[in-house]
């Protein structure tokens, strides 16, 4: 049986609550809505941790962060954690990664055969946070609120150059394996940073949104002293009090997020086309790591368990998935185990190593009874938070903070926390067992900060002296390129073309 090749579109700080069915339909991506159609399509879609590198480590592993260790920005993904990539590619699969995935130590592969561009953020520990200092802002890496007075047109940026490689890079793949010259199935990861901030955007995708009504949030900024004590740290490592945001700013800041979803949508229907003029076949997946507040309650970014924050979109093409919409929770863990069941690699084989569940019967009309779970444990926070989604219920928790509560079909901006309701405490009560049950917060607790500690002995002493850098370095061997005097210009010049010349 041929196993399908597999290409996985991830993107960077996509807010899953503008995917409630496929993307809105006032957004302006003709390509994402056409992959929509053919999808299964997951609303309620959840980050493992709404961070990058923990967002991304969990997606590869199927693994949260308590079990993976990477933590924060700045935590080593071990070698030894097997990832989807491990998985294909010991099952016969050329696997291929194009673009960020935010890898940190001195692995930079993590089971890719083949990368095809350097990541866009520092491999090392510069960036670890430190609970032993609470309230301390890192300046030169943590965000800052300028990104949001900042906002508006720009030709080319520092991100725009990036996923301009990283789609040219993958374009470029799906051509040369269009050549036939390895009989094995692929798995291509193309992993954009937009439409990350900062919020500036290419013009021509900013004019599309000159007249949207959605520029401003649902819920609007209110008195810090009104927030729960997790988004007041938010705000205190975001640095607010230095910023003035008016409206103006907040209307920029959202019409450059709803251009660069559009920029992305160009750049993922280029690589679509070339898929299809090459006649090549796939199953595809399209994902985010994380999403962005943009505003709503005043906060920005991520690092929190608020829907904007950490739910993201998911969207599988796939012969053996249905399209159509599914509203079970699930979790970016699941997504390591669904590569695998797509690509028919043993589920019981990677089940040792791997907490998620494969989604594929969920695109057969299947059901989901188990509880989502995210964790959370960097900048911004003390001590780490966790979370259970089930059913229509959220549960937070932490050491630090009172317990949340929401009913998301009830109070889906997540206004009215039902701890305190007693009518709801039977379903408090047995979340809150789910919860202590999986999670030993005292010990998670002493694990973060132990790695962290260890973190900026290791990053000091490092710097000192000669630094070898991690960053991923892509090799080019320019004498196997184009044509050299040891190749047939005849062979050359047809391998290379699609379709073959007579």
């Amino acid at each position: 049986m041929t196993k399908p090749n597999l290409l996985i579109f991830m993107v960077d700080q996509l807010n899953g609550t503008f995917f409630p069915d496929g993307p809105a339909d006032w957004l302006h991506a003709p390509n994402l809505k056409k992959l929509a159609g053919k999808s299964t399509r997951f609303k309620n879609c959840y980050t493992a941790s709404p961070l990058c590198a923990p967002g991304r480590a969990s997606f590869m592993s199927g693994l949260l962060p308590s079990k993976s260790r990477v933590y924060d920005n700045a935590a080593e993904f071990s070698s030894d954690i097997p990832t989807y990539a491990h998985h294909l590619r010991r099952a016969g699969y050329q696997t291929c990664l194009s673009g960020k995935m935010h890898f940190v130590g001195p692995d930079q592969m993590h089971g890719f055969e083949e990368r095809l561009t350097t990541d866009i953020y520092p491999a090392d520990f510069g960036w670890t946070p430190d609970y032993r200092k609470p309230g301390e802002r890192i300046d030169w890496w943590y965000h800052n609120m300028g990104s949001v007075t900042g906002s508006g047109i720009a030709e080319i940026s520092n991100q725009m150059e990036y996923d301009d490689e990283v789609a040219y890079n993958a374009k470029r793949k799906i051509y040369d394996l269009s050549k036939g010259k390895d009989n094995r199935p692929w798995s291509l990861t193309v992993s954009f940073t937009h439409p990350h901030d900062p919020y500036v955007a290419r013009k021509k995708y900013w004019d599309l949104y000159e007249d949207c009504a959605h520029l401003m949030p649902t819920v609007s900024a209110f008195e810090y002293e009104k927030h729960d004590t997790h988004s007041k740290r938010i705000f205190d490592a975001n640095n607010w009090r230095d910023f003035d945001i008016t409206d103006d700013d907040i209307k920029r800041s959202r019409r450059a997020y709803f251009a660069n979803i559009s920029y992305l949508d160009d750049k993922i229907g280029e690589i679509l086309e070339a898929l299809e003029t090459t006649k090549q076949e796939a199953t595809i997946l399209f994902l985010s790591d994380h999403g962005d507040m943009l505003g709503e309650r005043g906060l920005w970014f991520k690092m929190s368990f608020y829907e904007g924050s950490a739910r993201v979109p998911l969207m599988v093409c796939s012969p053996k998935m249905k399209p159509g919409l599914v509203t079970y929770p699930v979790s970016n863990i699941d997504l390591a185990p669904t590569l695998c069941d797509l690509a028919d690699v043993s589920i019981e084989e990677i089940a040792p190593w791997c907490e998620g569940e494969s989604l594929v019967h969920l695109g057969q009309g299947g059901e989901r009874t188990s509880p989502v779970a995210m964790e959370y444990a960097a900048e911004a926070s003390y001590s780490p938070m966790v979370s259970l989604r089930y059913g229509p219920w959220k549960y937070n928790r932490c050491l630090l903070d009172e317990d949340q509560l929401f009913n998301l079909d009830e109070d889906p901006n997540e206004l009215i926390n039902l701890v305190n309701t007693h009518k709801h405490q039977g379903t408090l009560n047995q979340l809150r067992v789910k919860s202590e049950k999986r999670w030993n917060l005292n010990k998670f607790d002493t694990d973060v900060r132990e790695s962290q500690a260890k973190r900026w002995i290791v990053y000091e002493a490092l710097r000192n002296g000669n630094y070898f850098p991690w960053d991923y370095q892509p090799l080019q061997d320019a004498s196997e390129r184009y044509m050299r005097n040891h190749m047939d210009l005849n062979e050359v010049e047809n391998d290379n073309r699609f379709p073959r010349g007579e």
